[in-house]
Protein backbone atom coordinates (compact mmCIF):
# COMPACT_ATOMS: atom_id res chain seq x y z
CA UNK A 1 0.00 0.00 0.00
CA UNK A 2 1.68 3.81 -0.93
CA UNK A 3 1.69 6.61 1.68
CA UNK A 4 -1.51 8.54 1.11
CA UNK A 5 -1.15 11.26 3.74
CA UNK A 6 1.66 13.02 3.39
CA UNK A 7 3.45 13.08 6.75
CA UNK A 8 3.17 16.48 8.91
CA UNK A 9 6.52 17.88 9.35
CA UNK A 10 6.21 20.63 12.95
CA UNK A 11 7.08 23.90 10.56
CA UNK A 12 3.78 23.46 8.73
CA UNK A 13 1.72 22.54 11.96
CA UNK A 14 -1.35 25.40 12.64
CA UNK A 15 -1.34 26.13 16.60
CA UNK A 16 -3.68 23.67 17.05
CA UNK A 17 -1.96 20.59 15.48
CA UNK A 18 1.21 21.67 17.10
CA UNK A 19 -0.27 21.71 20.71
CA UNK A 20 -1.35 18.03 19.70
CA UNK A 21 2.09 17.15 18.37
CA UNK A 22 3.72 18.50 21.53
CA UNK A 23 1.57 16.79 23.91
CA UNK A 24 2.23 13.36 22.06
CA UNK A 25 6.07 14.28 20.97
CA UNK A 26 6.78 15.45 24.62
CA UNK A 27 4.35 13.32 27.12
CA UNK A 28 4.89 10.59 29.09
CA UNK A 29 4.47 8.20 25.71
CA UNK A 30 7.48 9.94 24.28
CA UNK A 31 9.84 9.71 27.86
CA UNK A 32 8.76 5.60 27.74
CA UNK A 33 8.78 4.87 23.95
CA UNK A 34 10.81 1.88 22.91
CA UNK A 35 10.84 3.27 19.40
CA UNK A 36 11.03 6.32 17.65
CA UNK A 37 7.66 8.91 17.72
CA UNK A 38 9.05 10.84 14.82
CA UNK A 39 11.27 10.64 11.74
CA UNK A 40 14.27 12.40 10.96
CA UNK A 41 12.26 15.79 9.52
CA UNK A 42 10.35 15.49 13.04
CA UNK A 43 7.00 14.23 11.81
CA UNK A 44 5.11 11.76 14.13
CA UNK A 45 5.34 8.49 13.09
CA UNK A 46 2.65 5.78 13.25
CA UNK A 47 -1.05 6.43 13.81
CA UNK A 48 0.16 9.64 15.61
CA UNK A 49 0.61 11.91 12.75
CA UNK A 50 -2.98 10.77 11.38
CA UNK A 51 -4.29 12.64 14.62
CA UNK A 52 -2.92 15.78 13.48
CA UNK A 53 -6.09 15.81 10.99
CA UNK A 54 -8.67 16.99 12.96
CA UNK A 55 -6.80 18.06 16.71
CA UNK A 56 -9.23 18.11 18.58
CA UNK A 57 -10.49 14.05 18.13
CA UNK A 58 -6.75 13.20 17.71
CA UNK A 59 -6.03 14.53 20.84
CA UNK A 60 -9.02 13.26 22.70
CA UNK A 61 -7.84 9.70 20.71
CA UNK A 62 -4.37 9.97 21.94
CA UNK A 63 -5.62 10.60 25.85
CA UNK A 64 -7.32 7.09 25.70
CA UNK A 65 -4.07 5.76 24.37
CA UNK A 66 -2.29 7.45 27.12
CA UNK A 67 -4.77 6.10 29.61
CA UNK A 68 -4.23 2.68 28.40
CA UNK A 69 -0.52 2.68 28.55
CA UNK A 70 0.19 4.43 31.74
CA UNK A 71 -3.32 4.35 34.13
CA UNK A 72 -4.47 0.94 33.23
CA UNK A 73 -4.62 -1.40 35.79
CA UNK A 74 -3.72 -4.31 33.49
CA UNK A 75 0.02 -5.53 34.07
CA UNK A 76 3.00 -4.04 31.74
CA UNK A 77 2.93 -8.02 30.22
CA UNK A 78 -0.56 -8.45 29.92
CA UNK A 79 -1.39 -5.32 28.58
CA UNK A 80 1.79 -5.44 25.66
CA UNK A 81 0.22 -9.70 24.98
CA UNK A 82 -3.10 -8.19 24.13
CA UNK A 83 -1.90 -4.88 22.05
CA UNK A 84 0.80 -7.80 20.48
CA UNK A 85 -2.28 -10.16 19.73
CA UNK A 86 -4.89 -7.50 18.29
CA UNK A 87 -1.86 -5.79 16.31
CA UNK A 88 -1.30 -8.94 14.89
CA UNK A 89 -4.52 -10.53 14.26
CA UNK A 90 -4.49 -6.78 11.51
CA UNK A 91 -1.18 -7.66 10.65
CA UNK A 92 -0.11 -4.10 11.36
CA UNK A 93 3.12 -3.86 11.30
CA UNK A 94 3.54 -0.54 12.96
CA UNK A 95 2.34 -1.33 16.04
CA UNK A 96 3.76 -5.14 15.99
CA UNK A 97 7.22 -3.67 16.13
CA UNK A 98 7.13 -0.81 18.65
CA UNK A 99 5.17 -2.61 20.76
CA UNK A 100 7.90 -5.94 20.41
CA UNK A 101 10.10 -3.33 21.78
CA UNK A 102 7.97 -2.27 24.50
CA UNK A 103 7.67 -6.28 25.24
CA UNK A 104 11.36 -6.78 24.82
CA UNK A 105 11.60 -3.81 27.09
CA UNK A 106 9.35 -5.26 29.83
CA UNK A 107 10.49 -8.88 29.65
CA UNK A 108 8.27 -10.62 26.80
CA UNK A 109 10.86 -13.38 25.52
CA UNK A 110 11.47 -13.75 21.95
CA UNK A 111 9.84 -17.28 22.27
CA UNK A 112 6.51 -15.45 23.53
CA UNK A 113 6.77 -13.22 21.06
CA UNK A 114 7.21 -15.84 18.48
CA UNK A 115 3.91 -17.55 19.96
CA UNK A 116 2.00 -14.46 20.01
CA UNK A 117 2.64 -13.62 16.25
CA UNK A 118 1.06 -16.77 15.53
CA UNK A 119 -2.12 -15.83 17.91
CA UNK A 120 -1.05 -18.24 20.33
CA UNK A 121 -0.91 -17.38 23.99
CA UNK A 122 2.37 -18.64 25.42
CA UNK A 123 2.19 -21.00 28.06
CA UNK A 124 4.83 -18.93 29.97
CA UNK A 125 1.94 -16.31 30.60
CA UNK A 126 0.85 -16.58 34.56
CA UNK A 127 -3.39 -16.62 34.85
CA UNK A 128 -3.82 -12.94 34.76
CA UNK A 129 -2.04 -12.95 31.61
CA UNK A 130 -3.22 -16.11 30.09
CA UNK A 131 -6.94 -15.04 31.04
CA UNK A 132 -6.53 -11.16 29.19
CA UNK A 133 -4.91 -12.39 26.51
CA UNK A 134 -8.70 -15.02 26.70
CA UNK A 135 -10.40 -11.90 26.83
CA UNK A 136 -8.98 -10.24 23.85
CA UNK A 137 -9.02 -13.70 21.73
CA UNK A 138 -12.61 -13.89 22.02
CA UNK A 139 -12.99 -10.05 21.11
CA UNK A 140 -11.02 -10.49 18.03
CA UNK A 141 -12.90 -13.64 17.13
CA UNK A 142 -16.56 -13.00 18.04
CA UNK A 143 -16.44 -9.11 18.64
CA UNK A 144 -18.05 -9.81 22.25
CA UNK A 145 -17.91 -12.31 25.26
CA UNK A 146 -20.99 -14.98 25.59
CA UNK A 147 -22.00 -15.25 29.15
CA UNK A 148 -20.10 -18.01 30.03
CA UNK A 149 -16.68 -15.91 28.63
CA UNK A 150 -18.05 -12.84 30.17
CA UNK A 151 -18.90 -14.66 33.62
CA UNK A 152 -15.23 -16.06 33.56
CA UNK A 153 -13.44 -13.06 32.67
CA UNK A 154 -15.50 -11.28 35.93
CA UNK A 155 -14.76 -13.76 38.09
CA UNK A 156 -11.04 -13.95 37.14
CA UNK A 157 -10.31 -10.22 36.15
CA UNK A 158 -13.29 -8.34 37.46
CA UNK A 159 -15.27 -6.03 35.64
CA UNK A 160 -13.05 -3.11 35.57
CA UNK A 161 -10.37 -4.93 33.50
CA UNK A 162 -13.01 -6.39 31.01
CA UNK A 163 -13.71 -2.84 30.03
CA UNK A 164 -9.96 -2.34 30.29
CA UNK A 165 -9.38 -5.04 27.60
CA UNK A 166 -12.43 -4.04 25.60
CA UNK A 167 -11.37 -0.44 25.15
CA UNK A 168 -7.36 -1.66 24.53
CA UNK A 169 -8.95 -3.94 21.81
CA UNK A 170 -10.85 -1.49 20.06
CA UNK A 171 -8.42 1.49 20.54
CA UNK A 172 -5.62 -0.63 18.73
CA UNK A 173 -8.72 -2.09 16.10
CA UNK A 174 -9.00 1.73 15.15
CA UNK A 175 -5.29 2.24 15.22
CA UNK A 176 -4.92 -0.30 12.53
CA UNK A 177 -7.64 0.61 10.45
CA UNK A 178 -6.12 4.47 10.64
CA UNK A 179 -3.13 2.92 9.33
CA UNK A 180 -4.25 0.89 6.86
CA UNK A 181 -6.39 4.09 5.27
CA UNK A 182 -3.72 6.46 5.76
CA UNK A 183 -1.08 4.52 4.45
CA UNK A 184 1.73 4.82 7.10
Amino acid sequence: MSVRKRPSRPADLTDQQRELYQRIAGGPRAAESAFPLTDEDGALNGPFDAMLLAPVIGDALQSVGSALRFGGRLSDRAREIAILLVAHRYANRFEIVAHEAVGRRIGLLENELTNLEVGRVPDSCDRHESEAAAVVQRLLEHGALDDEAYARGQHRLGEELIYEITTLVGYYSLLAMQLRVFGR
